[in-house]
């Protein structure tokens, strides 16, 4: 039996049913997470439930239930479904309503959904690195905010999968903004870059977790843009994510990246990025 969260309460998968008006549906009108766990333990909870509150606040929401109280749903939504390694999932939407583009009379009530995924690590890419091609970014201005419009996110994930390509690197005109599901970092002369935290980017649970790795460890981490032509120049690539972890990027439309394999300082993130697992969700077994 698997279970899910609908509006606060833990019920039965089948049980679980969302109105055909609900405006997550209608107009992705909403904002969702997805937290990693590891060892049956959520991992950097706090700071994706509060980048939900976050991206809520930025929609003209107000997030209709406590970070903590969220916190302990989803712990005990882990262990209903005796969760190991996997996700957990969420959204709330601004609640079901007639269709109308303007937002609903107050006092309509949110939608929360939830659920578990079981999936292992990255074993393959974290090991090998990752292929990826260049996408011209058509997303909105917007990239900040965790919502559910992800058209754009979807086409250029699309277009990376046809080419047989783990992920899609985006640039407005010149300039590198992430990847269609990661952020990007490029390593030139052993400081890692990444785009500045503004709104043509999310800014990564994973991203941010990296940064105080590498300003702990003396890694040099600089936020500043750069281009198509400073990325394919520089001595390695990386790409980060809830779910990707930190993998090298070994390949860019066809061409490897320095030697095609993945170089000492994404290799010395992933080792750092892993021990920061380990610190809170335990010790890690690659398909656990």
């Amino acid at each position: 039996m698997e279970y899910v969260v609908l509006n606060g309460e833990i019920i039965e998968r089948d049980k679980a049913k969302i109105d055909v008006e609900d405006r997550g549906y209608q107009f992705g009108d909403g904002v969702y997470e997805v937290i990693r766990v590891y060892n049956g333990r959520m991992f950097t909870a706090l700071e994706h439930l509060e980048r939900l509150v976050s991206s809520a606040e930025k929609i003209g929401m107000k997030l209709g239930w406590p970070i903590e109280d969220l916190e302990k749903l989803f712990n005990s939504l882990i262990e209903k479904n005796q969760l190991g390694t996997g996700i957990v999932y969420m959204q709330v939407t601004r609640g079901t309503s007639p269709r109308s583009h303007a937002f609903p009379p107050a006092g309509v009530a949110q939608t929360l959904v939830a659920y578990t995924r079981d999936m292992q690590r990255p074993a393959n890419n974290l090991a090998n690195g990752v292929k990826t091609i260049l996408a011209e970014d058509i997303r909105w201005l917007r990239c900040d905010i965790k919502s559910l419009n992800l058209l754009g996110n979807i086409l250029a994930k699309q277009k990376a999968a046809e080419a047989g390509c783990y992920e899609a690197l985006l640039h407005r005109g010149e300039t590198v903004t992430e990847g269609s599901s990661s952020n990007i970092f490029i390593i030139k002369d052993g400081t890692v870059f990444t785009h500045p935290a503004n709104n043509l980017i999310l800014n990564g649970i994973t991203r941010q977790t990296l940064e105080k790795l590498c300003v702990a460890t003396g890694i040099p981490f600089v936020e500043k843009e750069f281009s198509v032509v400073d990325m394919l120049a520089a001595d390695e690539i990386a790409v980060a994510s809830t779910t990707t972890e930190i993998a090298a990027v070994v390949e860019v439309d066809g061409q490897p990246v320095g030697s095609g394999k993945p170089g000492p300082v994404s290799r010395k993130l992933q080792s750092l990025f892993e021990q920061e697992i380990e610190r809170q969700c335990g010790k890690l077994a690659m398909n656990s």
